[in-house]
């Protein structure tokens, strides 16, 4: 489908996004390289904290739920758990999910007071004989699992949904600073992926909106035979197009993680003309074999890797080209 100008000549042949294969000649064996990947620059934190576990052996899966506790704790990440933005009432509610290599898969969306939903998620996909759990529910589950409730709602995070009331806007805002998902995925010595997606969501939605983040196949979607693929930005386009299930089943069917991923924004970018207003996509994938992909709908998508030889903040080429 891809255009303009076969999508910036495939990004100028991936210069910013190189579908370099990170494993090692051995790693038919199993025994490859490993390396973790995750969207926007506080990526860079989270993959710090995954790489622990991956340099030292451990599983890809372990690694991206420590990577995506790293800003759900932190308040200055103002999109993800603690000190997130908050929904139209003043409460801040989280969507996460987690996936692993054999197809397993748990998430929670529309919960409150808990600071690691990727966590909750986990615990849905390894306790529970279902894939995701929703508010109540999902918040009865949490405390019955021993986790403890606490306010996510931080003084600045109050302060800005207080001067959002005063300028009394009637919709949620969907600019780049206000729907940055955290989406990470991991490649482990043995050659196993996973990946994981937390978020507190758009800033000032209405009450009980729910996002991409916590659906398998639209925010986070992983084949451990085939790769990995995450989304961030605005929600509602990623679920129309099933965006992260989209761009694993285009690279099952022999695109590159490069390719993939722009044919899925280019099916974005059909539907919004010649301007995509304040609609943002970003997709990030990483296949079996190590190889990495991005693409998005507008400038200002980065993403932060990490491998034994790459530690580095990549900007990814967009559609449209405006910030």
């Amino acid at each position: 489908m891809p255009t303009r100008r076969q999508f910036l000549t495939t990004c100028a042949l991936a210069a910013a996004v190189t579908p370099q294969t990170w494993r090692s000649a051995n790693a038919a064996a199993g025994h490859g390289e490993p390396l973790v990947v995750s969207t926007w620059n506080f990526g860079r934190q989270a993959n710090a904290a995954a790489w622990e576990i991956l340099a030292g052996g451990g599983s890809a899966l372990d690694a991206v739920e420590q990577g995506a506790r790293v800003p759900e704790s932190d308040p200055d990440v103002v999109s993800v758990g603690l000190g997130g933005l908050p929904d139209r009432e003043g409460r801040v509610t989280l969507d996460a999910s987690i996936m692993d290599h054999a197809g397993r898969a748990g998430s929670v969306c529309f919960l409150e007071h808990f600071e690691h939903p990727v966590s909750i998620a986990r615990r849905v996909m390894e306790k529970t004989p279902h894939v995701m759990l929703a508010g109540d529910g999902a918040r009865r589950f949490a405390l019955a699992e021993g986790f403890t409730e606490r306010d996510l709602l931080t003084e600045s995070s109050r302060a800005a949904w207080q001067n959002w009331r005063r300028e009394a806007r009637e919709a949620p805002g969907a600019d780049s600073e206000r729907h940055d998902t955290l989406g990470i995925l991991a490649l482990d010595r043995t050659g196993r992926l996973a990946g994981a997606c937390t978020t507190s969501g758009m800033a000032f939605k209405m009450y009980g909106r729910v996002g991409d983040s916590p659906i398998i196949g639209a925010a986070l979607y992983v084949d451990g035979k085939v790769g990995a693929a995450t989304a961030t930005g605005h929600g509602e386009y990623v679920m129309r197009t099933v965006g992260s299930f989209l761009v694993v089943e285009l690279m099952r069917q022999g695109r590159t993680p490069q390719a993939a991923c722009e044919e899925a924004v280019a099916r974005i970018a059909a539907g919004l003309g010649s301007d995509p207003g304040e609609v943002q996509v970003g997709l990030l994938a990483l296949s079996v074999d190590g190889r990495l992909g991005a693409a998005c709908v507008r400038s200002g998508f980065q993403y932060a890797v990490r491998a034994d030889a790459r530690d580095e903040i990549v900007d990814v080429e967009s559609w449209f080209g405006v910030g």
